[in-house]
């Protein structure tokens, strides 16, 4: 497993390799985006138009953001998942899940915008930082395998190293992904009593439903894996664009 790390990031808790270049950054990015793009389109998730010419799954976040990346031995990008992490000044408004089907319901917009309201103001009480957890994607013969929950709860061991952190992700039902975050801790956004049910995205053609998370309450089953994780993550290589990430 390695790290790609987002411009201006701060690699203080970080003990392992660090390497700052450009070109296998940038090599990293489109192996990454092309595994998101064969997987999506497979999946049926997206349509081909989505995808650029070379068939990677392009996202304007994705520089801005953490990626844990599974590779082969070859060089190969098996598996990946993005952590955007914002500083909890951040507003709804500038959150991708302000884009989502919920923020466009008439039944379910208001709901749906208090409830991250009152996430971030948790966020700010204990200083955490506020994560958006996307991109998620596993060649098929690691479906099934461990990896697929190491890779999730990967994102709990990166939040508890950076400090702490509040999150959230919209998670299909498509290949029991829904399923999967929600055993391992992922609970449903509430407000005043009642949970926010999923919903349909037609841009990915598929139920979906949005999920909180907290970095200190995985569940309990699995707690204990995320401690050895954290550990494990703090000696990964790192890889960033330079001379953008600092350890300091």
């Amino acid at each position: 497993m390695i790290l790609l790390a987002p411009r201006d990031a701060c690699l203080k808790a970080f003990s392992g390799p660090i390497t700052r270049s450009d070109s296998a950054y940038s090599r990293l990015t489109r192996a990454m985006q092309r595994l998101r793009g064969e997987v999506y389109l497979k999946d049926g998730a997206i349509h081909h138009s989505r995808l650029t010419r070379s068939g990677r799954h392009f996202s304007a976040f994705d520089d801005r953001s953490w990626h844990l990346l599974t590779v082969r031995s070859d060089g190969d990008v098996l598996g990946c998942i993005r952590f955007l992490r914002h500083p909890n000044t951040v507003t709804r408004d500038q959150l991708r899940v302000a884009t989502a089907p919920f923020a466009q319901s008439s039944d379910w917009a208001d709901p749906f915008f208090s409830s991250i309201d009152r996430e971030l103001e948790t966020a700010r009480q204990f200083h955490f930082s506020y994560v958006e957890i996307g991109g998620w994607a596993l060649a098929p013969e690691l479906r099934g395998t461990s990896e697929a929950l190491h890779t999730v709860l990967s994102t709990y061991a990166l939040a508890q190293l950076q400090g702490g952190a509040l999150g959230i992700a919209t998670a299909t039902e498509r290949n029991g992904s829904a399923s999967i975050l929600r055993r391992l801790g992922g609970r449903p956004l509430e407000w005043a009593g009642a949970v926010l049910p999923p919903y349909f995205d037609h841009a990915y053609n598929c139920g979906m439903h949005m999920l909180r998370f907290d970095s200190r309450k995985p569940s309990e089953r699995y707690a204990s894996w995320v401690d050895a994780i954290a550990r494990q993550i703090a000696t990964l290589p790192v890889f960033c664009s330079q001379p953008t990430c600092i350890r300091q």
